[in-house]
Formats: C-alpha cells, sequence, structure tokens
C-alpha cells in the first residue's frame, strides 16, 4: 500500500519526536540565554540616562558594569547549555534516522535498491542527514529564542511609547521583502545543485570501482574528463545559484539593523512636541539596537529552513518507498509446516517485471526437499530473477512462490532468511576479518565452528596460509584475494547459515577448474539432506542434479534429468554440445 506523502515540516517533527524532552529543554534555556543579552541593553540605558544627568556615583555604575558583565556570561552558559542539550538530542536523531534508512534499505525489494545509484545512496544517508544537523541543532533552539527574544525587545520599546515602537518596526518587513525576493525559485535552484552533486558523487564512485578497467583500456583520460566535466557542472550550478541570491541578501542584511534610521527622527519630533522624555528616547534607541541580533540570527536560519524541504524529502524518498510486505510473526500452523524436514519450494504461474518489463511469463515448478535442482538456459532467460525471488529479494507480480506449502508472503523475512541460504557471484565481502566474514552466517559461532566449516568447504588450507590467517582483513583492505578465494570463503560462510535450503547462484564463476572441483565437492558433503538449488553455465557442474529446469525468455521450456533433457529438449541439446565442443553432423 502507498504510504500518503508528508510534508518536510512533519518528518522533520518525527524525526524530533524521540528527543522532544531535550529539545524543549534547549529551547527553555536557549530563550533564557536571549534574555539575558536583552537585559544588558536596559542596563546601558540607565547608565547613559544617569551620565546625562550628571550623576558621580561611580559604585552606581560599577555595579551595573558588573551585572552588564554577569549577565553576558549567563547569557554564554545557558547558550552552551542549550546548545549541549540540542546537538546531543540531535545526533541522536541523526544516528537513529540512518539507522531507519538503512533498515529501510534492507526491506526494500532488490530491484529498487538497484535503480538507485550507490553515490545518490551514500550522498543522501551520509551528507544530506548531515545537513539536517544545522535544522534540528540550531535552528529549533535558536531560531525560536530569537524571535522571542525580539518581540520582548518590541514590547518593552511600545511600553516606552507606542509611536517609538511601531518606528522600530519599519525595518523589518522591509528587510524580509528583500529576503523573500532572494527565495524566489529559490526550491527548483537548490534542487538544480542537489543534482549536480549527486552526479559528481555518482561519477567518483564509478571512477573509483571502475580503476581496474580505466587502466586496463587506457581510460583513463576520458573517465576523469566525464569526472572533471561533473565537478565544472556542479560548481557552475552553485555560482549561478549564490549570484542569484547575493544581492537580495545583502540588501536584507544591510536594511535589518537600520532601525536608528527611523527611531531617531520620529523621537526627535516627539520630544519636540514635548510627547516623549529624553530618557526614553535614549531608551528606545538602545532597545532598538539591541532588537537587530536577534533578528539577524533569525534570518541567517530562513536559508536552512528553505533547503530543509529538499534535504528531508530526500530522506522521506528511501523511507516512503514500498518495502517486501511480510507479516511480523508466523501463524501457528505455518509455523509447524516450516518445521517439517519436507520443505518443498512451490512456483505457482510466477510474473515478475523489472519495472514495466515483464521477465517472467508464468513460471510453475517444483522443487523437491532434500534433492539438487539446477537451473539452465541462456544468458537473460530469468534462472537469477527466480532464484532471488525464492530467497525474497524480489516480490512476485503475479502468482505465488510457497516454501513447505506455506506462501513466502505469509513468512517474516526473518524466517525467510533463516530457510534460504544465497550466494551469487558477486562474491562481496566486508571491510572485516575473514573469521568475522564467515561469522556473518551465524553471528554466534564459536572460533571452531568458523574454522571447521572452513574444512568442509575446502578452504581452511589457504586461509591459515595468509599472512594473518583467519585474521587477515578482507573487503577494500583485502584486496590480495582472488576471486576463488573470495567465493569459497562466501560459500563457507552460506554453509555455516545452516539454512535448509541453499542457493548457488553462478557461485563457481570466478573458480578455476582445480577450484571448481574442490568446492562442488565440498557443497556436495556440506549440502546433504538439504534443498539445493543451482544456477550454473557449465553445464558439466549440474548434470549430476536431480532435477533440471531450462528457462528460456522467461519460460519454462523443460525440465527432468540430464539424460532425460538430451532426449527430449533441443535447446537443452544445443546447449550441451556447445559445452563439450560437440557439433550435429
Amino acid at each position: 500500500m502507498v504510504q500518503k506523502k508528508k510534508s518536510a515540516f512533519s518528518w522533520i517533527l518525527d524525526f524530533a519526536s524521540s528527543k522532544k524532552r531535550l529539545y524543549i529543554c534547549s529551547v527553555f534555556l536557549a530563550i533564557i540565554g536571549v534574555m539575558f543579552s536583552v537585559i544588558p541593553y536596559v542596563i546601558l540605558g540607565g547608565i547613559v540616562v544617569k551620565l546625562l544627568e550628571g550623576g558621580t556615583d561611580w559604585s552606581f555604575y560599577l555595579k551595573r558594569c558588573g551585572f552588564m558583565a554577569l549577565c553576558w556570561v549567563l547569557r554564554g552558559l545557558f547558550h552552551s547549555f542549550s546548545t549541549s542539550c540540542s546537538h546531543t538530542a540531535t545526533f541522536n536523531v541523526l544516528a537513529r534516522t540512518r539507522a531507519l534508512c538503512l533498515d529501510k534499505i534492507a526491506r526494500m525489494p532488490l530491484g529498487d535498491v538497484l535503480d538507485k545509484s550507490s553515490g545518490s545512496i551514500k550522498n543522501t544517508i551520509c551528507e544530506r542527514i548531515d545537513q539536517m544537523e544545522t535544522t534540528l541543532a540550531h535552528v529549533t533552539p535558536e531560531f525560536t529564542a530569537n524571535i522571542l527574544g525580539s518581540i520582548a525587545v518590541f514590547v518593552l520599546i511600545f511600553n516606552i511609547n507606542w509611536k517609538l515602537g511601531l518606528s522600530s518596526l519599519v525595518t523589518i518587513p522591509l528587510g524580509f521583502l528583500f529576503y523573500s525576493f532572494m527565495t524566489i525559485d529559490y526550491k527548483p535552484k537548490f534542487e538544480r545543485t542537489v543534482k549536480s552533486t549527486k552526479a559528481l558523487n555518482d561519477t567518483a564512485v564509478e571512477y573509483i570501482n571502475g580503476i581496474e578497467v580505466i587502466k586496463a583500456f587506457g581510460k583513463a583520460d576520458s573517465s576523469y574528463e566525464k569526472f572533471a566535466l561533473a565537478a565544472k557542472e556542479g560548481s557552475a550550478c552553485f555560482v549561478d545559484w549564490q549570484k542569484s541570491v547575493n544581492v537580495w541578501f545583502s540588501l536584507a542584511m544591510s536594511i535589518f539593523p537600520a532601525t536608528l534610521v527611523s527611531v531617531l527622527p520620529l523621537g526627535a519630533i516627539l520630544i519636540i512636541n514635548e510627547t516623549l522624555e529624553p530618557y526614553q528616547l535614549i531608551y528606545g534607541i538602545i532597545l532598538s539596537i539591541c532588537s537587530v541580533q536577534p533578528l539577524l540570527t533569525v534570518a541567517t536560519y530562513t536559508d536552512d529552513l528553505a533547503q530543509i524541504g529538499v534535504i528531508v524529502g530526500e530522506v522521506a524518498d528511501i523511507l516512503q518507498s514500498e518495502e517486501l510486505t511480510r507479516p511480523a510473526v508466523l501463524v501457528s500452523d505455518d509455523k509447524q509446516s516450516l518445521k517439517s524436514k519436507e520443505l518443498n519450494v512451490t512456483l505457482e504461474d510466477v510474473h515478475f517485471a523489472y519495472k514495466e518489463k515483464e521477465v517472467l511469463h508464468g513460471i510453475s515448478m517444483e522443487i523437491p526437499s532434500g534433492k539438487v535442482t539446477a537451473f539452465v538456459g541462456p544468458s537473460g532467460s530469468g534462472k537469477s530473477t527466480v532464484a532471488k525471488l525464492i530467497a525474497s529479494l524480489w516480490d512476485v507480480k503475479k502468482g505465488s512462490i510457497k516454501i513447505g506449502g506455506v506462501d513466502v508472503k505469509k513468512i517474516p523475512l526473518e524466517e525467510v532468511n533463516k530457510l534460504v541460504a544465497y550466494v551469487n557471484q558477486d562474491n562481496f565481502l566486508f571491510d572485516r576479518t575473514v573469521r568475522e566474514n564467515i561469522r556473518i552466517g551465524k553471528p554466534g559461532a564459536s572460533d571452531a565452528e568458523v574454522e571447521e566449516i572452513t574444512k568442509k568447504a575446502g578452504c581452511y588450507d589457504f586461509i591459515v596460509s595468509l599472512e594473518n590467517g583467519f585474521e587477515t582483513m578482507c573487503g577494500t583492505s583485502g584486496g590480495h584475494l582472488s576471486g576463488g578465494e573470495k567465493q569459497r570463503i562466501c560459500i563457507a560462510r552460506a554453509m555455516l547459515k545452516d539454512a535448509p535450503i541453499v542457493i548457488l547462484d553462478e557461485a563457481t564463476a570466478y573458480t578455476d577448474p582445480e577450484s571448481e572441483a574442490v568446492i562442488q565437492a565440498s557443497v556436495a558433503s556440506l549440502v546433504k539432506g538439504k534443498t539445493l538449488i543451482v544456477i550454473a553455465h557449465r553445464l558439466s557442474t549440474i548434470c549430476e542434479s536431480d532435477r533440471i529446469y531450462v528457462i528460456n525468455d522467461g519460460n519454462i521450456e523443460n525440465f527432468g534429468t540430464h539424460a532425460e533433457l538430451l532426449n527430449k529438449c533441443a535447446l537443452y541439446k544445443t546447449m550441451w554440445q556447445s559445452h563439450i565442443g560437440v557439433k550435429d553432423e
């Protein structure tokens, strides 16, 4: 079900709600801080009046100067306490927001995640969420406190003389008028800079990830030109944006503080007409100057408020994405069915589409429990798609997939993950040690269990021969591991999971024939009694399977054993002959 879209303000309230007490405390402390910054101006007014009256009591001046200094110290302390509260709340909120985004991505269909570039996702989760810090940690308490502080100052001026109060307000509408000119087309201009930043991130990630291919084909110059062009376009976007706002911003910042332009002439007229006392004008002048700083602070934060809609919108796009719909708990009858040793996998009239293009057209098949089932077919025929649907990386558009007679849509994702171990040809290892990478399959596994599974998976010998053995770093720090070695670690990780259903999607694609033979023997011993689904282009690796499905253009072409398919399936026979290098005469 598509969720109702929420405004940026609603999302901000949602993000901040978990720490609302800290934010309320921060606002309260900020208000007290602003009040302590106003009091010295009132005291200053009294000092100036006393001086003009010819007062010579130095203790009077010293006491008030000391109290002014104390107010400034207290103002700094309360501002510090307020900032501490708001930042404590904000960094907790940002951490929680990142966790929510990552959790959401984990629950989204794989296709929806792959549609987003890694640079774009990284930009949103890192940079964009970081940019929320200013609004949450500064704007929330300081914007509120300074607005209330300005109102308090204007109330004092109105209390002195309402006409003087009105004159002190003249620059405010003019300042905000120019500021409003700055925000014309602000959102599309800011969105353009955001898109340019995304493009720069995507190009940078592409350049770094593809550096091996770039060097191999001598494309370093052209690839760098693409990155340089993205950087240049990003720079141009920011320059054009700043040019369009700087003039209006400068005018607004010049007009806001110009309160004396209206207060002084009117004050002089009122004194001449004997409707205002000179000491009142002194207080009015000083307080009108005092009202400027809170307003300037408020004005500088309106820029952040104008941007926050775009920033929060990107985060909201992730959080509002559709996810794989699964129940939180398994009903008792289904729980009993899944405890059965007979966990057949059944596909009934399964249709699936990438965006609008259907790639599976009503596939039906029965994968028997405890047997080896293979999917073969031309590239792009839909083999891996079927495997990913069984592993619940996507949801079917029509039809159903059942494990042990239970529709996978009725099984919580956590339970599906326990039932299915999926290994594909993209042998991804985290930037952790070999031991930690394998232990991901079973987080509570002991060191002995990890080492035992590597022996069964045929990778123990090469792991202990590494410089640091099981403590050798993988991932970005493990570039010295070959593709085959990484693949064997991935298989060991899946085997440690001990799931009843194992899917190997081109799992030996990067291994040499010798390693492939070792892996096949290891897998055969490790999956005894389990349901094994194998996808392979090398038909010799699956010819001993109990059942082979030939998939072609999103349909089941035929199925049977290797011998049966050679007799009844022309496509399989052609593929086999091509594989072994035999041609029909």
